[in-house]
């Protein structure tokens, strides 16, 4: 077994891979890899092929693009370890998220853009840097890493991963690791490493208020007889407290001793209004990544341009609502639904139907070797410990991943921070964190 590289010498490895592992960042990011868009199949398939390629350049045995029915092309990659050595499976996602409209960019958002320290683009973070932080810690290693490694980059998470549990069940000898590092995460601060355990569940239902048997004139029966979308609105309003706090009874609500974050950051992050106030209390940590979240996703109801003088006899609403660890999702659904009902006024009809998916809470154990040595290796690479922290959107494939491999230590890093604005118009990827990323994914493989 090959003795591990000196904490100097790689170092000096990475930093000679920095740069040619940006200007391959730059040209997967001019790849408009959304394959939730059917007129993109191909760019993705493109995205995939660029993946590939790459690994093989990275000294790769063996590299293969596959795809379950229906699905997007994932690419497996093979760097077998000297004898005896654990396998570690590193995870990313090479499809992106919609642009949200171009014209709404400062810079186009599949030409890579430099300004400040910063690379702008469609998935310059999400998740190309955690493709390329991959690559480039391999090949801070000629290709040779100390421990057997299986790169395994998505190509539908934006999408639900909805193929993902057939790509697990069909490969799963092939994908089988000890310790599995999924870089499709964000750090508190650029300088401050974070390793994500905790992530909310998802729930939404579809509620409908009935008054009438057809719409009637507002003039003749407007007063004593309501409108449908009125009732609705009352109904919906009732989700939240004056000061914003989800108002269903009964759900879970937890709490953490991350650090807080800089509140006009996260303001100019969201694209907040001047004067529009944020909701609920406590750290924004906490509201983001461990309280529960309500929001109306939609409702159907004539647009303002076709509206007539009538009352309406029926509306509807999509409401989705985010989960605190340790919930239970159904549990929580049911709650949101007796809500809802409870809160429609004037004996109006009502009917609440459970959305088109669930996605539970997760909590993942952060103590074994693995981890000590990921906090080990992370915090020598930032200069700054660990932090522990919980990520506010909602990661099915994580719990996949843990129950298809039970006995395999779960990481999940990544190289955002507050300011990458993931999905979001101007996505970026701060340079240096990068290079910090890429170095603390180094020294974990090596001290593994």
């Amino acid at each position: 077994m090959a003795d591990p590289l000196s904490n100097d010498a790689l170092a000096a490895a990475v930093d000679a891979q920095l740069a040619p592992a940006r200007a391959d960042l730059e040209r997967l990011v001019r790849i408009p890899s959304i394959w939730a868009d059917p007129t993109r199949a191909d760019d993705t398939r493109r995205s995939a092929d660029a993946v590939a390629s790459l690994a093989r350049d990275a000294g790769a045995a063996d590299v293969q693009i596959l795809q379950a029915e229906g699905g997007a092309p994932a690419v497996v990659a093979r760097f077998p370890g000297p004898a005896g050595t654990p396998t570690v499976l590193l995870y990313a996602h090479h499809d992106v998220q919609p642009t949200g409209g171009d014209e709404h960019w400062t810079s186009p958002p599949f030409e890579p853009t430099e300004r400040d320290g910063r690379l702008y683009g469609r998935g310059a973070a999400d998740d190309k840097a955690g493709v390329m932080t991959h690559l480039a810690a391999l090949r801070a290693f000629d290709g040779t890493p100390p421990v057997g490694v299986t790169l395994f980059v998505e190509g539908e998470e934006e999408s639900g991963s909805p193929t993902l549990t057939a790509l697990l069940a069909e490969h799963r000898d092939l994908l089988a690791a000890d310790v599995i590092v999924i870089a499709d995460a964000a750090n508190p601060a650029t300088d401050v490493p974070a390793l994500t355990t905790t992530l909310r569940g998802l729930v939404d239902v579809v509620v409908e208020v009935s008054m009438l048997e057809q719409p009637v004139h507002s003039g003749v029966f407007g007063g004593p007889v309501g409108d449908a979308l009125t009732a609705l609105c009352k109904a919906l309003a009732s989700l939240h407290d004056d000061k914003g706090e989800v108002a269903v009874p009964g759900l879970v609500r937890t709490e953490s001793e991350a650090p807080d974050m800089d509140e006009e950051t996260f303001r100019s992050t969201a694209g907040l209004l001047d004067g529009v106030e944020l909701l609920g209390s406590g750290t924004i940590p906490d509201r983001t990544n461990l309280k529960p979240a309500i929001a109306v996703l939609g409702i159907d109801a004539p647009r303002v341009a076709d509206a007539s003088n009538v009352l309406l006899p029926r509306a509807r609403a999509m409401v989705s609502m985010r989960l605190a660890p340790g919930e239970d999702a159904l549990a929580a659904q049911r709650a949101l639904a007796e809500h809802l009902r409870a809160h429609v006024p004037w004996g109006a009809h009502v009917s609440v139907e459970p959305g088109s998916g669930v996605a539970e809470p997760f909590a993942l154990q952060s103590t074994g070797s693995a981890y000590d040595a990921a906090r080990s290796a992370y915090s020598r690479a930032y200069g700054n410990s660990v932090v522990e922290m919980g990520i506010g959107g909602s990661i099915p494939f994580i719990a996949e991943f843990a129950r298809t491999f039970p006995g395999a230590a779960v990481l999940v890093t990544g190289v955002g921070d507050p300011a990458s604005r993931w999905h979001g118009i101007d996505e970026s990827l701060d340079l240096a964190m990068f290079g910090r990323g890429v170095l603390a994914e180094a020294y974990f493989l090596n001290s593994l």
